[in-house]
């Protein structure tokens, strides 16, 4: 199994399925977008005080793969890892349905930092984001 460097558990709430009985795909976004907003608070930031800073963390580039459907009453975990390439932040995102580790779906959410509306390094999320970039891969 791969080594991640954070995890939340979630469960599928009955209005997030489609008339199919499975997961509307874009609620696999609010997914993983809560899940790094739960790892970014573990740091000691958030997206709100960020913002307030002027300093906002926006979404670049994703892509997307879905793999078995998540039904009501799901159990899932989150789980991620986070590198940087350049001045853009490489979030891979898994989630498996928790009954039997079954990958649901994964993504690779590439941010990129706007420091007073400008396309910046920012200073606060490198330092947040140093004991996971430095890891050993």
């Amino acid at each position: 199994m791969k080594d991640y460097i954070f995890e939340t558990r979630m469960e599928v709430r009955d209005y997030e399925c489609d008339i199919e009985g499975i997961v509307n795909n874009a609620n696999y976004l609010h997914y993983i977008e809560h899940t790094r907003h739960r790892f970014l608070k573990t740091t000691g930031l958030s997206f709100a005080e960020m913002h307030e800073k002027g300093v906002d963390a926006v979404v670049a580039r994703m892509n997307l793969q879905f793999k078995t459907p998540l039904r009501c009453d799901d159990e899932f975990i989150s789980r991620l890892n986070l590198h940087k390439e350049g001045i853009r932040y490489v979030f891979e995102q898994d989630i498996f349905r928790a009954c039997d580790e079954q990958l649901c779906f994964r993504a690779k959410v590439e941010l990129v930092a706007l420091v007073n509306g400008r396309l910046s390094n920012s200073e606060d999320y490198d330092r947040a984001f140093a004991p996971y970039l430095n890891r050993e891969k």
